[in-house]
């Protein structure tokens, strides 16, 4: 029986989707909310295998004393899903500087806490998975978005790091993908204010935001189904570093890579031409 430490377990998101497929494997889940009364009624009928814990991921107090409290009622943390996150409307120039530091302090700082937080219990058991969501904005960027799409790039390169330095100790380290995916990810944004500092740009975030809008619940993901495609990777005789989920998100991806290659390819004499 593995334990799992899911952070962001909001109703009708990834997170309990995660913890309910765990469940049903057998094992045993943390699930960490800011608003773990909302968790109560879903978590009763599981007794003592789910523990749901009330958590700020970007306060780094809470982060330390929340794992403190998984690893004291469970022994130690199997699988860490860093699953918290969201993103803000705005443009590169004119997003508000309060928009910019969130959107990192969510994004990527606060994945940095609870993996600080998390690691050394799996390293002194010799094992242990961390599963880290990211987003195809992390590999594309996404207009509109170039915030949470940064803060996503950042963590892919963290993660590529990490699983380096991990890897003796056991410690696995998978990154996921997801592309557009029928979540409540979209409903806040409804009425969400678009605060765009520039005038110039405030017709292209609105678009932006009324494209999300628009797709709301009409997403093409199958939460469920991703989520089992994450553990079936991770399940593999050679898991993957990282898993695209979606079909427009595969696409997206491949075209990127095919692109981006075929740059690399044209100006390769540019590129060696430039050591001594």
């Amino acid at each position: 029986m593995r334990t799992w430490f899911v952070t962001g377990g909001t109703p009708g998101g990834f997170g309990l989707v995660y913890a309910e497929a765990a469940l049903k494997q057998g094992d045993q889940v943390v699930v960490t909310a800011r608003r773990p009364s909302e968790l109560q009624e879903w978590a009763e009928p599981h007794g003592d295998r789910v523990l749901v814990l009330q958590l700020d991921v970007t306060d780094a107090e809470q982060v330390r004393a929340a794992v403190r409290t998984a690893e004291e009622r469970f022994g130690g943390i199997d699988v860490l899903v860093n699953n918290a996150g969201r993103g803000w409307f705005g443009s590169i120039e004119g997003a508000p500087d309060e928009t910019i530091r969130r959107t990192f302090d969510l994004n990527l700082f606060a994945v940095v806490e609870v993996i600080r937080a998390v690691l050394p219990g799996m390293r002194a058991r010799g094992g242990g998975w961390i599963v880290n969501m990211s987003s195809v904005a992390g590999l594309v960027g996404a207009q509109g978005f170039g915030y949470y799409s940064a803060a996503k790039f950042a963590l892919e390169g963290l993660s590529e790091t990490l699983r380096h330095e991990v890897e003796p100790f056991g410690v696995r380290v998978l990154v996921v993908e997801p592309g557009a995916f029928r979540t409540k990810a979209f409903t806040g944004f409804r009425n969400e204010p678009v605060n765009e500092t520039v005038d110039a740009y405030v017709p292209m975030v609105e678009g932006v935001k009324a494209a999300f809008v628009e797709h709301d619940g009409k997403q093409e993901g199958d939460p469920e189904r991703g989520v089992q495609a994450v553990i079936s990777a991770m399940n593999a005789p050679v898991p993957p570093q990282r898993i695209v989920l979606g079909n427009s998100g595969y696409d997206v991806v491949v075209a990127m890579h095919e692109n981006a290659l075929a740059e690399l390819r044209a100006n390769e004499k540019l590129s060696r031409g430039a050591d001594f």
